[in-house]
C-alpha cells in the first residue's frame, strides 16, 4: 500500500457522450473510489482539460501562450467539478493552484498541501505550474516529487504502455512492466518527454492504466501484482534490481 501518491486524471475521463464536456456518473465513481482510498493514503490528483479545451489542438490559430492559459482554465473548472463531487460523496478536498483565482481556490504551497494531507483532505491540484509549455503529465510528476509521494498513477484512456501504437498496429503488446530509458529510446507513446526525464532523474514510479478496470484506483494503491493485468509499471533505471 503506497502512503501517498498524485493521481493524473485525463480530462477525457470526466466528458459525456453526445459532446458534453461532464459526466456526473462516471465523476461519482471516480469520486467513490478516491474517497476510500484516502482513508489509508495521501490521496492527490491533477485532473487535465482535454473535455473542454486541448490547447491549440483546439484553434491552430491561437498563439501558444493564450491557448495554454485557456487550458490552465479548464483544469481549474474540472479540479473544482471533481472537489465538488468528493465532498457530495463523503469526503473532503480542497483546489490548490499555483496563482491567486480570487476565492475561489487556495494558492498552493507544499506546507498548505502537507496540512490538508494530515487532515484527511484529498487535494486536487490545477492550473498546472502557472505557465505555458508545460503539460498536465510533467505537473503530477513535479508535485510528486516536492511532495515526497511513492507512485505517480496516470489513469489516462489506454490500459498502459504498448511496443508499438495499438491504435495503428493491433498486434502491438502491452508491457508489464518497463523503464523511462526503455520508452524514451524506442519513441513509445507513453507520457511526454519532460515528465519522463524528471521522473528518471528523481527515482519517481510511475503506474499508467485505464479507468476501464473496476477498482483500478484501489488496485493500483494497493501495490497487488493484480495491476500487472490492466497496466503497466514504469521504473526508472535505479529503482530496477
Amino acid at each position: 500500500m503506497y502512503k501517498r501518491v498524485v493521481i493524473k486524471l485525463s480530462g477525457e475521463a470526466l466528458g459525456g457522450d453526445e459532446g458534453n464536456i461532464l459526466n456526473r456518473k462516471k465523476a461519482e465513481s471516480i469520486a467513490k473510489e478516491l474517497v476510500e482510498i484516502s482513508k489509508d493514503t495521501d490521496v492527490s490528483v491533477v485532473v487535465g482539460g482535454g473535455n473542454m479545451w486541448r490547447g491549440r489542438s483546439s484553434d491552430p490559430n491561437m498563439e501558444r501562450v493564450k491557448a495554454d492559459q485557456m487550458g490552465m482554465l479548464a483544469t481549474v473548472m474540472n479540479a473544482i467539478y471533481m472537489a465538488d463531487v468528493v465532498r457530495s460523496s463523503g469526503g473532503k478536498s480542497v483546489v490548490l493552484t499555483p496563482f491567486n483565482i480570487g476565492n475561489i481556490t487556495e494558492f498552493y504551497s507544499i506546507e498548505l498541501a502537507n496540512k490538508y494531507f494530515e487532515s484527511g483532505y484529498i487535494v486536487f491540484f490545477a492550473a498546472g505550474l502557472g505557465h505555458p509549455f508545460f503539460s498536465t503529465d510533467t505537473i503530477p510528476v513535479l508535485r510528486a516529487c516536492e511532495l515526497g509521494a511513492d507512485a505517480i498513477l496516470f489513469a489516462k484512456n489506454i490500459d498502459g504502455v504498448y511496443n508499438d501504437n495499438p491504435s495503428t498496429n493491433p498486434a502491438a503488446l502491452r508491457l508489464k512492466q518497463t523503464t523511462y530509458s526503455h520508452i524514451i529510446e524506442n519513441r513509445l507513446e507513453a507520457l511526454d518527454l519532460e515528465a519522463m526525464v524528471m521522473c528518471e532523474k528523481n527515482d519517481k514510479l510511475s503506474l499508467v492504466f485505464g479507468l476501464n478496470h473496476p477498482n483500478c484506483l484501489k488496485i493500483a494503491v494497493s501495490g497487488d501484482d493484480s495491476f500487472f493485468d490492466f497496466g503497466t509499471v514504469i521504473k526508472s533505471k535505479q529503482l530496477i534490481y
